[in-house]
């Protein structure tokens, strides 16, 4: 009887604990499925909100630049329609020259840029935003009783990562889009604007500045006027592409890896990176704030004596003052003006970065140029270091493994198409790194070794390659 009685409540038991088991696994099922419902729920909606937020900025900044050409138009013909053509073909010193002379007025020339900038922008996107304050600065300009410099009245343009007080700068993320800065211009734009010189427009940019290309999700795709099925290159894109359509006389980017230098090649204008510490960074936001390489501001203009101009503007007191870093050289007109033969190296291949066709091209027929000029050209292999530099620098730019990217910038960010590819690379594994660079070596071994090269895992590594970059 006893024994009965324990076998009915050890069943008995078993069904309750089965009931029990069956209840707990329910529940954990549906708390999992609920707390990642919640979780996939709440990433959705961010992404929603992120880009809300990024097509709201671009609206607004699109009725800011339509705000300015309706305020600038005129007929396609007549007086002003005419002077405006006159202004548009004028390079930049005889500009300059007009405009100090009284010929011109820095209004008069504003608003011939301001037309223009805006036409290329609705045909090629390269704008961001308007500089709010443009027309009374010409104002003022034209109020001075004498000129104010070399470049009196003359307006320019900037890269979207030129701080400017009182505008934001994005980067092409949208987590700064509520922070103005409240700091100072750009130690470039002061000074330019001291040299009488007036800000106009914001150009466009590569998210995170990092690539070649010139796209965002905030302000979306630049194209190439050359061909608009191609990118205008990068990260100074927007720059390069409102300077080939006419749309700004001088402007100005930054480099560190080609990034004036690129675009300006593949829009078919004039660029120039100069040395570093040679003109202030200072103000202009960076993708990385210790990157092991140096970064330079850099101009851009339809042809070099544009650039001359611009750097002999840039290169005086007011520049060395503002920033103590920059080492403190005037620009020197008899060095740029000396005509006499020089005896200047080439090389039209090269290993570790084999150049396309078209790019040889190019050096052969500059080659050919300076040689008509009386240049002496002379031939040479550049030395095994070069590609131990290139690879250097790789390792330096991707030193933290992207995680500055990936966090700093892009977390919870849209992701521009064009760039995911790049950030997945930087952040892969080294053990998945070696993987696909062996798989991809007999096909791209350029490719394969700038995949697969040692990161830089330790304080002490970086020390190493630090020294090295001295060396």
């Amino acid at each position: 009887m006893l024994d009965t009685q324990l076998l009915i409540m050890d069943r008995v038991y078993n069904v309750i604990m089965e009931r029990v088991n069956a209840s707990i696994v329910s529940y954990t099922t549906a708390v999992s499925a609920g707390v990642l419902s919640c979780y996939v729920g709440l990433k959705v909606y961010r992404r929603q909100q992120v880009k809300k937020k990024a097509l709201k900025k671009r609206e607004e900044s699109r009725k800011a630049l339509q705000d300015v050409q309706r305020s600038v138009a005129v007929e396609i013909t007549g007086p002003t329609a005419n002077k405006r053509k006159e202004i548009l073909s004028l390079t930049l010193p005889q500009l300059s020259q007009q405009l100090t002379d009284g010929q011109l007025s820095a209004v008069q020339v504003l608003q011939a840029f301001q037309e223009k900038a805006t036409a290329v922008n609705d045909e090629l996107n390269c704008l961001t935003e308007p500089i709010p304050d443009a027309l009374v600065r010409a104002q003022n300009v034209d109020a001075a009783d004498q000129p104010l410099g070399l470049l009196h009245g003359v307006p320019f343009s900037i890269k979207e990562n030129y701080l400017i007080k009182g505008m934001v700068t994005t980067m092409g993320v949208t987590k700064y889009l509520d922070t103005p800065a409240d700091h100072e211009d750009a130690v470039i734009v002061q000074v330019l604007m001291k040299q009488g010189a007036v800000p106009f427009v914001k150009t466009n940019i590569p998210q995170t500045l990092l690539s070649i290309g010139c796209s965002n999700p905030v302000f979306g795709n630049t194209l190439n006027q050359v061909d608009p099925t191609r990118t205008p290159g990068g990260s100074s894109g927007g720059e390069a592409a409102l300077v080939k359509g006419g749309g700004s006389i001088l402007g100005f980017g930054s480099d560190i890896g080609g990034s004036v230098r690129i675009p300006a090649h593949f829009c078919g204008i004039c660029g120039f990176k100069p040395t570093g510490q040679r003109i202030s960074g200072r103000g202009l936001m960076r993708g990385s704030p210790v990157q092991g390489v140096i970064s330079t501001p850099g101009l851009m203009a339809r042809d070099v004596d544009s650039l001359a101009l611009g750097m002999k503007a840039l290169l005086v007191p007011d520049m060395f003052q503002l920033d103590p870093q920059v080492v403190p050289m005037p620009f020197r007109q008899e060095t740029y003006e000396d005509k006499k033969p020089m005896r200047i190296g080439y090389f039209t291949s090269l290993h570790s970065c084999p150049p396309t066709p078209s790019m040889g091209r190019a050096v052969t027929m500059a080659k050919e140029a300076l040689e008509k000029a009386g240049h002496t050209l002379v031939a040479f292999d550049p030395p095994d270091a070069l590609r131990a530099i290139v690879d250097m620098a790789l390792r330096m730019l991707t030193a933290d493994s992207g995680r500055t990217f990936s966090t700093k910038w892009l977390k919870d960010e849209v992701i521009d198409e064009y760039l995911e590819g790049q950030i997945y690379l930087w952040t892969m594994p080294h053990y998945l790194r070696k993987i696909v660079g062996f798989l991809l070596k007999p096909f791209w071994p350029r490719v394969a070794r700038s995949i697969s090269h040692r990161l830089i895992g330790s304080v002490y590594d970086l020390w190493q390659r630090l020294a090295e970059r001295e060396v």
